[in-house]
């Protein structure tokens, strides 16, 4: 079984799946159905800072170039809320986990505004503006 978990993960995945459901416990590769039990958890995670990272760069730009605000920007809005929302329904115990890695995934946006907008980083505050409960509210878009 090991050995399949490196050459072929999918089959590693269904053999140790049909282990599992017929209670063949002594046979299952434990070593890596934990790290890849443990890996689960940190792409929710990863997943959930992403879209924050991607909300938060959507956001600055319709602070800070009104001019060029579109459908498409109000689109990755919504998107954004909506996959952080299903993956916290996915998994409640996640319900804080915007708030703590509000001000990382601000530096990311940040950093990405200014070379997406050619503005000087200056320009984009240095901590976020926003409230996390502003930031994932449905209907919430920033003043000019």
């Amino acid at each position: 079984m090991r050995e399949q978990y490196s050459t072929d993960f999918n089959l590693w995945i269904s053999q140790t799946a049909e282990l599992l459901r017929e209670r063949r416990w002594h046979e299952v590769d434990i070593p890596n159905l934990i790290e890849e039990v443990e890996s689960l958890g940190k792409s929710e995670r990863r997943e959930i800072a992403s879209q924050l990272t991607r909300l938060l760069l959507h956001l600055l730009k319709w602070q800070y170039q009104p001019q060029r605000r579109s459908d498409s920007w109000l689109d990755s809005i919504t998107d954004a809320r909506t996959q952080i929302e299903l993956t916290i329904e996915d998994s409640p115990s996640l319900k804080n986990y915007p708030t703590e890695q509000l001000e990382k995934s601000y530096q990311r946006a940040r950093r990405q505004a200014a070379n997406q907008t050619h503005m000087e980083i200056s320009v984009f505050p240095e901590v976020c503006p926003y409230s996390p409960e502003w930031v994932l509210a449905e209907d919430w878009l920033p003043e000019n």
